[in-house]
């Protein structure tokens, strides 16, 4: 290949094979898991929280319609709250449909003419009921709408809903105040009724947001944990990713050639782009070879990236086989994993420099000693599995050091002068 640099010809053949037979596409497979958990991940089995708060909000209606039914005589004009219950079966009706036809995609303008339709439906119930002079016996339809926006929690944002449930929180409270006399025969009914109204998509908010989240770090658990099966030296998972760009941009480039499509020599652009190619794959192919599945399992994590650091001068967390690495990944996971804002825990392992051998006569192992300090971790509540962890990775001795739990840990490992 003569219009192309030497070193950059057989840097994109390696490249090529390797694509094929080091296992890059599935890795890249998990980096593209990683961006589409973060971006779509959260809504992973959400539908079946979608039906249920729809089934939560038909149950609703039907009981709320038999009040209404049952009360119906006492109302100077039925006709606002027979619009209002139409008007919210219609909304209702049709965002059920569009969360069917449409799955997890909510249109902006078709949830604000469902707020809007919700809206009215509160209105025309207030109407109806402002004569009777008691808001928390009387409101149904209005009741019913706080279910309604129950069905939109898993398709927008947190935020809006809020907004919304606050929205409706004043109405109520607004209304109580103008039509029901604050007695203490009155005020226990209307606290009632206006929690009725407002806790439901509030818990519901709360609960998606919560699933969410243990979705995302379950997800990021499973990636992560990959990487004790990786070679000592290897790299990441983001990493793969680029490389498989590159190796196909090689691929491509080197097709062109062999097809005759790219005439002989290369163009001086051309051969830039090649070499530029090939000096990012051999950047890739070196930083392979300096770091560890752990430095890659920390790095690459969204909840260890936060609160764990790593000191491995000696890259000798490569040389732990996978149970121990299943032990040690396992056990910073769970010691970091504390749910708190104020002060969250944070873990940081120090691995080597290797002991002296004791016994002179044991030459086919070593030891390596492994230093987690945490913050923010106190020992009586570190989860029992967290020690079982430990234990697999060596003999350990927990201390508290500032308040917080130091573990330290001696790994005995094969010598990697005999393998």
């Amino acid at each position: 290949m003569s219009g192309m640099p030497r070193s950059a010809e057989n840097t994109l053949g390696v490249a090529r094979g390797r694509r094929r037979l080091a296992g890059v596409p599935a890795s890249s497979t998990a980096a593209r898991a990683v961006v589409h958990a973060n971006a779509q991940g959260s809504s992973l089995g959400s539908a079946h929280l979608a039906l249920g708060a729809g089934v939560l909000c038909a149950i609703q209606a039907i009981y709320g319609l038999v009040a209404f039914a049952t009360n119906i005589g006492s109302y100077p004009s039925a006709l606002p709250a027979v619009l209002a219950w139409l008007l919210f079966i219609a909304a209702f009706a049709t965002m059920s449909l569009s969360i069917a036809t449409r799955g997890e995609r909510l249109p902006t303008w078709l949830f604000a003419s469902y707020l809007a339709a919700l809206a009215a439906v509160v209105a025309l119930d207030f109407v109806a009921i402002a004569p009777l002079g008691d808001v928390g016996a009387y409101a149904t339809a209005s009741v019913t709408a706080g279910f309604g926006l129950m069905t939109a929690v898993v398709h927008r944002p947190a935020r809006e809903l809020i907004v919304a449930v606050a929205a409706l929180f004043i109405a109520f409270v607004t209304a109580i105040v103008l039509t029901t006399p604050l007695t203490a025969e009155t005020i226990p009914g209307q606290i009632t009724t206006v929690a009725i109204a407002v806790f439901p998509p509030l818990v519901a908010v709360f609960a998606v947001r919560q699933f969410r989240r243990m979705v995302q770090l379950e997800l990021d658990r499973v990636l992560v944990q990959s990487t004790v099966s990786a070679p000592r030296f290897a790299v990441g998972m983001l990493a793969s990713e680029e490389l498989a760009r590159l190796d196909l941009a090689a691929e491509e480039l080197l097709d062109s050639v062999a097809s005759g499509r790219t005439a002989l020599p290369l163009r001086p652009k051309l051969a830039s782009t090649a070499a530029s190619l090939a000096t990012e794959l051999r950047l890739h192919l070196i930083e392979g070879r300096r770091e560890t599945w752990l430095y890659h399992a920390i790095t690459e994590s969204n909840q260890l990236g936060k609160s764990a650091t790593l000191k491995d001068a000696g890259s000798l967390a490569g040389l732990l086989d996978p149970q121990q690495r299943d032990g040690l990944l396992s056990a910073v996971w769970l010691l970091v994993a504390e749910k708190k804002k104020s002060s969250p825990a944070t873990a940081q392992l120090v691995i080597g420099p290797v002991l002296p051998r004791i016994d002179p006569g044991s030459k086919r192992t070593i030891t390596i000693p492994i230093v987690i300090t945490t913050t923010g971790v106190h020992r009586n509540r570190v989860d029992p599995s967290a020690w079982a962890a430990i234990a697999k990775v060596g003999r350990f001795v927990d201390s508290t050091e500032h308040s917080s739990l130091r573990v330290d840990i001696e790994c005995i490992v094969p010598n990697p002068a005999d393998q």
